[in-house]
């Protein structure tokens, strides 16, 4: 399905890979632009014009995705670092061809076409090789020196009290990378099978995704959000050491205190638009586990407002707290100031509207973005940083976040 896939321009595939957590939707699906109909959103006022576009187009799909970078548009901020990867800070297309895929059925919904034929090209695609055309030398934007003295520059800003906590990336680069995108979709997903997984193609802009993490999910008049914080090594030779990892980030105090903060900040994004006094933590401090790690996840929802349409839910809450931190628009301040890389689509999100009036959108996290006529291919990792955070291990969380895309690369 995904070589099938690989000769259009543009196409987004979401796999949930079987895990049956809360609020599970669609195992599967893919959704194609065949450029039969031009309607897509890339625009300067990018919020304004999706909006208008949901509204002409609300009977049916949209997919693709929002880049970090709005929060320019939203709270009036700017970004002066290079984006040498190039995703459009908005873009929305209708398919003209969407798959659905469970364990034992292929839905097949075309605008137009026959659809028997569409399955038997799809049958008919070629296997994937499973060979990268070239190796791939991976460059860090931060030296270890230099992401150990702005953990301690913005644990003085926490100190002064500009910010309570702040989400720092460092970007990990090849500005000659070969490679085919495909494969390595393939390979990252059997080495992190994730349940917000999504294989994006937006011309030579190519996003490859393993995302833990949910953004927003609306479900009838029910909104919900599932922030990740916390994390810790799995140790899956060893069964004791494993369930000891489990156990200790469950009681950490560090790893809660950082998740309860971004549950606050969540329940401040949500109350915007939610009747007053239905929003609730679901969920709160559970550990769920992953190939590589364990995550302490939290579910917040609240039930709608009447007439509250889903752009405006999107942008109350955009960029997620998970991804910047508290107070939300000065710490992204700090982002900027402190971070060497434009974030673009890492830290953004990918997902769909359904003809139903419903959306899902994910984080967009432990993820590459490739640009396949510059050659260039970058993958970003952060982690929380308090005033209480320790350097040196925040530096190997950001590595450990690392280690499954560098397996796969090389």
């Amino acid at each position: 399905m995904l070589n099938w896939c690989n000769q259009f321009n543009i196409f987004c595939f979401l796999d949930n890979h079987q895990y049956q957590q809360q609020h599970h939707s669609i195992e599967c699906i893919l959704a194609v632009d065949t450029h039969t109909r031009k309607e897509s959103v890339d625009e300067i006022n990018s919020l304004r014009a999706l909006a208008e576009f949901y509204q002409e187009n609300n009977e049916d799909w949209l997919f693709g995705h929002l880049s970090y970078d709005l929060k320019n548009e939203i709270e009036g901020l700017t970004s002066a670092h290079p984006d040498k990867v190039g995703f459009p800070d908005l873009y929305f297309f209708v398919p003209d061809i969407l798959l659905k895929l469970s364990e034992s059925e292929l839905t097949i919904g075309l605008l137009s076409g026959d659809p028997e034929e569409l399955y038997q090209q799809i049958r008919n695609s070629r296997a994937v090789s499973g060979k990268i055309e070239s190796s791939i030398s991976i460059k860090s934007s931060l030296s270890r020196d230099e992401y150990l003295q702005t953990v301690k520059q913005l644990q003085q800003h926490i100190l002064r009290g500009d910010c309570y906590e702040v989400n720092f990336c460092q970007e990990f680069f090849d500005d000659k990378a070969h490679l085919q995108p495909v494969d390595i979709f393939c390979s990252l997903s059997k080495a992190s099978p994730n349940p917000f997984s999504a294989f994006y193609r937006l011309h030579d802009q190519y996003l490859i995704c393993a995302s833990p993490e949910r953004f927003l999910k609306k479900e009838g008049d029910t909104i919900y959000s599932q922030p990740i914080k916390g994390t810790s090594r799995r140790s899956p030779g060893n069964p004791i050491q494993d369930e000891k990892a489990k156990t200790d980030l469950k009681h950490s105090e560090k790893e809660r205190s950082e998740n309860v903060m971004v549950v606050d900040l969540v329940r401040n994004d949500l109350s915007r638009f939610c009747q007053e006094g239905s929003v609730e933590v679901e969920e709160l401090f559970a550990i769920y586990s992953f190939p590589q790690v364990h995550q302490m996840i939290s579910t917040v929802k609240g039930r709608l407002e009447n007439g509250v349409d889903p752009i405006t839910i999107i942008k109350s809450c955009f960029p997620m707290g998970s991804m910047t931190g508290a107070p939300k628009r000065r710490v992204m301040e700090l982002i900027e100031q402190y971070e060497k890389s434009r974030r673009g689509l890492f830290s953004g999100s990918v997902g769909y509207f359904s003809p139903d009036g419903n959306f899902d959108f994910n984080v967009v996290i432990r993820s590459i973005l490739y640009n396949s006529a510059d050659k260039y291919l970058s993958f970003q990792t952060g982690s929380a940083i308090t005033f209480y955070s320790d350097p040196e291990k925040e530096y190997e969380e950001c590595l450990m976040k690392a280690e499954a895309i560098k397996k796969v690369l090389e």
